[in-house]
């Protein structure tokens, strides 16, 4: 019985304190800010401490540091959606590979009661990262009332309001123009979900902003979103969305001459739907897609895309939180991230 009570004993600091001869203090110092004792005693306390088994409690260091030695990713929306589009996935590999180096762990943090403010309000972490924040939404005020530093990704950048980008509006336009100059002219645009019929110019989102690309390239041809030949469908950036679209393009009274999406998960849904059903790619219907995932290089035909690398885009947007939460003055409050256009056979 005596056995099992000291088996089932905690290790306290106070033990290894008395164990390694230092007081709890030095001991204290040794895991959280060694800089401040001899090598020699880090040495004796790490040893002693191996030796009887004396693991930190995360909970009193996260207390005596007042720090969670963690970020959170604010997810838009709920988590099984937003993993469906790949894209985010690799962002969240970028934002994991920093915090790895960093020493900071990675909470993902979903909707809370179905709301983003419950999250923000809820959350135990250091800092957060944003996905496609406005600078106007009541989440971003709960952050600065939480004094919670935080940076966005694809969202609405400013020194307030700091962040990682890339340059939306010139990105569509070169998508559409690549398009527009292969001659096609019966245009299907997938976009992601805006609400309404019309989105104003003035609108900062990414949506807003790739549909001012479009009516750029557009215009150039003495087109609008809205003439004949143009057709333009909301959809999430999910392959079933795609799929979904793909499957009202097909029953519709005439096939567009191309189909250009603003996500490639979407595209790879399009095509997918397309080519089942007899549709050749790209001969008949031509399917252009934004993100440069890795599935885009692997379906067949391989999809031409705008290719912005989201992992590049994480890891950009974690170090510059990390600057935040230790300085609170980083170098910049913009890094604007350049995109490419990936030529291959879908188009």
């Amino acid at each position: 019985m005596e056995g099992n009570e000291q088996k089932q004993h905690r290790v306290t600091i106070s033990d290894l304190a008395k164990a390694s001869g230092y007081s709890k203090t030095a001991v204290s110092f040794a895991f959280n800010a060694p800089g401040r004792i001899s090598s020699q005693a880090y040495e004796i306390i790490m040893e002693t401490a191996r030796k009887i088994g004396y693991i930190p409690n995360p909970v009193a260091r996260n207390l005596s540091l007042q720090r969670h030695q963690s970020i959170g990713l604010l997810l838009p929306d709920r988590i099984d959606t937003v993993m469906l589009n790949p894209y985010i996935g690799e962002i969240i590999q970028g934002i994991g590979r920093e915090c790895e180096e960093s020493g900071y762990s990675l909470t993902m943090l979903p909707l809370r009661h179905g709301s983003v403010d419950e999250a923000v309000r809820h959350a135990a972490v250091d800092g957060m990262i944003t996905l496609g924040m406005q600078s106007e939404e009541q989440s971003i005020e709960l952050m600065r009332l939480r004094r919670i530093p935080f940076v966005t990704i694809d969202g609405t950048v400013s020194k307030e309001m700091p962040g990682v980008i890339i340059d939306d509006e010139q990105a569509a336009y070169e998508q559409l123009r690549f398009i527009l100059d292969r001659g096609y002219r019966r245009i299907a645009l997938l976009t992601m979900p805006y609400g309404g019929e019309e989105v104003s110019p003035a609108r900062k989102d990414i949506t807003s902003m790739r549909l001012n690309g479009y009516r750029r390239a557009l215009s150039e041809d003495g087109l609008t979103l809205s003439s004949t030949g143009i057709s333009s469908y909301q959809a999430e950036c999910t392959r079933e969305e795609g799929t979904r679209v793909a499957r009202m393009i097909r029953e519709g009274s005439s096939l567009p001459e191309a189909v250009v999406c603003m996500s490639d998960i979407q595209a790879i849904g399009c095509m997918l739907e397309l080519a089942s059903n007899g549709i050749a790619i790209p001969s008949r219907v031509a399917v252009m897609g934004f993100d440069g995932i890795d599935a885009g290089e692997i379906v067949t035909p391989a999809l031409t895309t705008i290719s912005q690398p989201g992992r590049a885009k994480g890891r950009a947007a974690a170090s510059l939180l990390l600057d935040l939460i230790e300085s609170d003055t980083p170098s910049e409050y913009q890094i604007l991230i350049p995109h490419t256009l990936s030529r291959r056979d879908s188009v």
